[in-house]
This record gives structure tokens, C-alpha cells and sequence, in this order.
């Protein structure tokens, strides 16, 4: 009997990093009622009755077997129905955010149906887990969660995806640019401009800037202490601009950010 190997190679990540804080099965009314601020991404699955879920003030219809995506620092309530019960997931980390742009997740994209196969993983997880197991539970439960959406196959998103690779991979280079790729890829600046920003809801160069400023950050937490050196690691060529930006971006300046984090 010829049997059939199979091998697929999974591609090398740098950088990427994902911690998990808490694995949790939420049935409390006063507690989903309670309005509080994020301090870490939340997957949630509904997974019996409806609800109204707030984010920032905005409410949102939700049923079960829905998969619903948290992200940190927004402000977050719920409105049960009478059944509502749902599970999450707390994550944080750079992982975290490549894994929301591969799938196209984001404020605006944010409520995922037809979830029901996974409801009796979730629970089975959370009940076999304990404080020696838990984190290898959620984590994989996160994972498989993830691997389970499907990229939607078009042209548009395909170009899109595309040149998130490029910027996911390339971000850190100062000379990256809209056109740079653009005619690497052979199309119009403007046409990746207003596919990019319908998808992201955010522009071109402010995305990168973000980016860039995120792993500044990564870069200062890690130990790095000298300004000039971070700015051109994370694709600033201007150090005075970098600080710039940093302030605006985060409230105090690189210098002020390495002094707390010596505190």
C-alpha cells in the first residue's frame, strides 16, 4: 500500500511575539455590564444567547457562535440577553498585530460569524486547564482559532496583502515609499494609495509611521538607550523628527521614555 508523505515548511518570523494573560468563560451579567478599558487584545467567542457589545461607546449586534476581536485600550460593555455567555482570550505583542494584519482584522472589521465548530474545543480547553497547563491551552487555542480564517481571494486583496508583506518585511528601511513599491509591483501609486487606506482605514505613510514607532518601543524595552540609533533601526533618518514624532505618538519624548523605564 503506497502511502503519501507530507511536509510543509513553515516560514521563518523575527521579532514576533505573543503573550497570553488570561483564558477566561464570562457568565457574570454585572461583570459584562461593568465598562472598562482593555489593557490587552481580547478573541472572544460567543458562545450561547446575544448581546449588544460596546467598543469605544459603539454598539454592535452580536449571536452566538460569533468570533469577536478586543484591542487593547479601547473601552468595552456589554448588554446581555438573558442566555449571553461568551469565552475570551487576553494577548498582547508585536505577533499579535502581524496576525491582524494577515487577516484583515481591525476596528472596522471586527465580527466574525459561523465560529459554532469551535465553541466545544474552547470549552474543553478551558475546563481541562490548569495552573500547570493553562498557558499551553490558550495558546494553542488562540493559534488554531487564527488558523481557521481564510484569506478572501481577489484581486483587490490580493495586491493588498502584497504590499502588506512588503511593509511587514521592509518597514525599517527609510527609503521605503508608496512609489518605491508601487513600481516595484507594477502599479498605479494612487490606486494601492486608496486600496490600502479602504482596507486600513488609516494612510499609507501614517501606517508606516506607526510601525516604526511600535518597534521603537520593542527596540527602547529591549535595552537599547541611545535615540539616534533606534530612530535609524526603525527607519527615521532624522533623529530630531523621530523624537517628534515619538512625543506626539506617545506623550513624552524618547529620552523621557528610557528615563521611566529605568524607574
Amino acid at each position: 500500500m503506497k502511502k503519501e508523505n507530507m511536509c510543509k515548511f513553515v516560514p521563518p518570523k523575527y521579532h514576533d511575539t505573543i503573550s497570553v494573560s488570561c483564558f477566561v468563560k464570562e457568565t457574570d451579567f454585572d461583570a459584562m455590564m461593568e465598562k472598562n478599558t482593555a489593557s490587552a487584545n481580547r478573541m472572544m467567542l460567543v458562545t450561547k444567547g446575544s448581546g449588544t457589545f460596546f467598543f469605544d461607546e459603539t454598539p454592535v449586534a452580536v449571536s452566538s457562535n460569533t468570533l469577536v476581536f478586543l484591542f487593547d485600550g479601547e473601552i468595552f460593555q456589554v448588554q446581555p440577553d438573558k442566555e449571553c455567555e461568551y469565552m475570551y482570550i487576553c494577548f498582547k505583542g508585536s505577533r499579535s498585530d502581524e496576525l491582524f494584519r494577515r487577516f484583515n482584522i481591525h476596528k472596522h472589521n471586527r465580527i466574525f460569524p459561523g465560529f459554532d465548530s469551535l465553541v466545544p474545543m474552547w470549552k474543553e480547553s478551558l475546563s481541562r486547564a490548569d495552573t500547570q497547563t493553562v498557558d499551553l491551552a490558550s495558546e494553542s487555542i488562540l493559534y488554531y482559532t487564527f488558523s481557521r480564517f481564510k484569506s478572501a481571494i481577489s484581486a483587490k486583496n490580493t495586491l493588498f496583502h502584497q504590499v502588506l508583506d512588503i511593509i511587514e518585511t521592509e518597514f525599517t528601511d527609510a527609503s521605503l515609499s508608496l512609489g518605491g513599491i508601487a513600481k516595484r509591483i507594477s502599479y498605479n501609486p494612487k490606486y494601492i494609495s486608496n486600496i490600502f487606506k479602504k482596507e486600513m482605514k488609516v494612510g499609507f505613510s501614517e501606517y508606516i509611521k506607526t510601525l516604526r514607532i511600535k518597534h521603537a518601543i520593542s527596540l527602547f524595552d529591549y535595552g537599547l538607550d541611545s535615540v539616534k540609533n533606534v530612530a535609524i533601526l526603525s527607519g527615521f533618518t532624522d533623529p530630531l523628527y523621530f523624537s517628534s514624532v515619538f512625543k506626539n505618538e506617545m506623550g513624552v519624548s524618547p529620552k523621557e521614555y528610557i528615563k521611566n523605564l529605568a524607574q
